[in-house]
């Protein structure tokens, strides 16, 4: 038997709900399902006995990232029966036209270092579109979430507000974020970050779905990633896209499965791609 969600975790949600003055009961379930998911990863998150392996990739999994994607898992299987789910850590189970996609920690390097950069991700994909994503970083207090049509929103524990991209138009004003050199020099790419890096105002490299979520805030202009998964992006695409930005493979196509990931205000996007962009093959 589930144990009922306490009132605790609820009443954030309530409040966000009203805040929008909209409902819609796949967004609110979701909320829910990444505030328990935030009790989980908050509660293990620094502690000195925190059990970590090395899966096969040779990234860390912990056991609240387990921990986390069973419990999204129980709940998705008693309030959406029907729903396909694929998740990191478990996989994939179940079919038909709608399908939940959850990570049920990005930025697991960042959690097991005690740096609190790091995010639970669930979103609703119908029909082979991202419908809602959430999400959720408790350790920075925040909470993004967007349903498409619905606009996008971040709470910070005191005010909801709505998300707009920047207004920034060109590459020399914009600022740039990305994960890390490693990928990139991976894939054969890394003079290529550099060249746009050079070309825009300012580089951080800030990384995870942070880096999204900053494009979706309009603090930053540019996020993007060589290697990526599903997981990793099918939340952020939505919340990016009804903050008014683009979001797309590095071969310029919207969608979240393509392996790659550029998210702009939209303005700065195909100047963008000319330099990072995927390169045709000879």
């Amino acid at each position: 038997m589930q144990r009922p969600i306490a009132d605790h975790l609820l009443r954030p949600v309530r409040a966000i709900l009203r805040a929008m003055a909209a409902s819609d009961d796949d967004l609110e379930l979701a909320l829910e399902l990444t505030a328990l998911a935030d009790e989980i990863t908050l509660g293990r998150f620094r502690a000195d006995d925190l059990a970590i392996e090395t899966k096969p990739d040779l990234t860390p999994v912990t056991e609240a990232d387990r921990g986390v994607e069973r419990l999204v898992r129980d709940r998705l299987a008693g309030a959406r029966p029907g729903d396909a789910i694929v998740g990191e850590e478990l996989g994939g189970s179940g079919e038909g036209p709608r399908r939940w996609i959850i990570d049920p920690i990005d930025g697991t390097k960042n959690y097991v270092r005690g740096i609190p950069v790091w995010a639970t991700l669930l979103a609703l994909e119908v029909a082979g579109r991202v419908e809602v994503g959430v999400v959720s970083a408790p350790a920075l207090n925040r909470r993004w979430w967007a349903n498409r049509g619905g606009g996008a929103f971040v709470d910070d524990g005191r005010t909801t507000s709505r998300l707009h991209v920047s207004a920034v138009a060109r590459l020399e004003d914009a600022q740039l974020s990305f994960a890390g050199f490693e990928d990139w020099e991976g894939i054969g790419r890394l003079d290529d970050l550099l060249e746009l890096g050079r070309r825009c105002w300012r580089t951080r490299g800030l990384g995870d779905a942070w880096n999204y979520m900053l494009v979706a805030e309009g603090g930053v202009d540019i996020g993007l990633d060589a290697e990526v998964k599903l997981w990793d992006l099918a939340a952020p695409m939505v919340i990016v896209e009804e903050a008014g930005g683009r979001f797309t493979d590095l071969g310029g196509t919207a969608r979240a499965d393509g392996g790659d990931a550029i998210a702009t205000n939209g303005l700065v996007h195909d100047a963008a791609l000319a330099i990072v962009g995927r390169r045709p093959s000879r």
